[in-house]
């Protein structure tokens, strides 16, 4: 787990090829006990970072929603609050983080935090799963705001090349009233 990169959340089928499935779940639990790793919730483990102020720092999300995820095949993606959060757009943090899918709706929770996966049409997935998906999110939870100008600029000038390619390509396929912000968010 500390060789692979930051913020990793695995489970016991990510150290299968290390032996039985009854051993692996006993060394991850000895693990526990031992204050090396942290059970996150049951099957999921992750490496707790040291925090100056709160001691440690709290699960990441974004690796935390792709294990529970993984090997479903379904599409997800962040919305609301969360999505302009993660791109810098607010300093909300929610308590209740809203996750789209065309998977399996489900309320997990990690602690005080609770994600919502809520199934969704296609058209509220475009991107899913790419930073493309989590701008469009954004957007749409920043709609009618005083400040979109300003957001619309700051993602301008912060997003790379790549998510802006990506954006253009999405736009078509975008409500009308998002076509515009999205083209004005891709031009270089």
């Amino acid at each position: 787990m500390r060789a692979a990169p930051a913020a990793l959340v695995c489970s016991p089928r990510h150290f299968a090829d290390f032996g039985s499935a009854e051993a692996v779940r006993k060394a991850l639990s000895r693990l526990v006990k031992a204050g090396k790793i942290r059970r996150i919730r049951r099957g999921l483990y992750d490496l707790p970072q040291p925090h100056p102020i709160t001691g440690q720092t709290a699960p990441n999300i974004k690796a935390t929603v792709a294990a529970l995820m993984e090997g479903s095949h379904a599409q997800w993606q962040f919305t609301g609050a969360y999505a302009a959060n993660a791109l810098g757009l607010s300093d909300q943090v929610p308590a209740k983080i809203i996750i789209l899918t065309d998977g399996i709706p489900r309320k997990v929770a990690l602690g005080k935090l609770a994600l919502i996966f809520r199934r969704a049409s296609p058209r509220n997935l475009l991107g899913a799963g790419r930073r493309a998906g989590l701008v469009i999110q954004a957007l749409r939870y920043l709609k009618g705001s005083s400040e979109m100008a300003n957001h619309v600029s700051r993602l301008r000038r912060d997003l790379d090349a790549a998510t802006k390619k990506d954006l253009a390509a999405l736009a078509p396929k975008l409500p009308a009233w998002m076509k515009p912000l999205a083209q004005e968010i891709s031009q270089n």
